[in-house]
């Protein structure tokens, strides 16, 4: 069963016959072209993308972390930052210095240069001005309230 096509016929599926260039191109094919020719098989990348996406996502999992334990210290920061500077002082912090956070008889913070040693009220944490005026707590041996909490 041939049909007439611009003065072709039509060629069987197994033959490789370009029509707009009007010749057999089946050397010219980048793929097998005959029934007895190999296989083509794609090869089987699934175990090497899962390993891809595993370690992307080992990789991002980590800076996902670090990113949220810089954070946490930030935020850490912040709240000891407002903690002090809404406690009560009646003197001008010096850049550099330290200085200890108490509650008095009202559990209101307030602010003093006298050693924990040396005062009778709960010491909360020390704490020191850096450059920038943010105020860095100052680790000690002893463990104060806000370590606690």
């Amino acid at each position: 069963m041939s049909t007439k096509k611009n003065n072709t016929t039509k060629k069987p599926d197994l033959v490789v016959f370009d029509e707009e260039k009007q010749r057999y191109d089946a050397a010219f094919r980048p793929y097998a072209t005959s029934v007895g020719a190999p296989q083509i098989k794609l090869p089987n990348n699934g175990t090497w993308k899962s390993s891809q996406i595993y370690k992307a996502n080992k990789q991002l999992k980590a800076k996902y972390e670090a990113i949220k334990a810089e954070y946490d210290a930030l935020i850490k920061v912040m709240e000891y930052n407002e903690l002090v500077t809404n406690a009560k002082f009646t003197f001008e912090p010096l850049i550099g210095e330290i200085y200890h956070l108490y509650n008095n008889q009202k559990q209101e913070p307030f602010l003093s240069i006298i050693e924990p040693d040396s005062c009778n009220f709960k010491h909360l944490g020390s704490f020191r001005l850096n450059s920038n005026y943010l105020w860095e707590k100052i680790e000690q041996n002893n463990t104060t309230f806000l370590d606690k909490i």
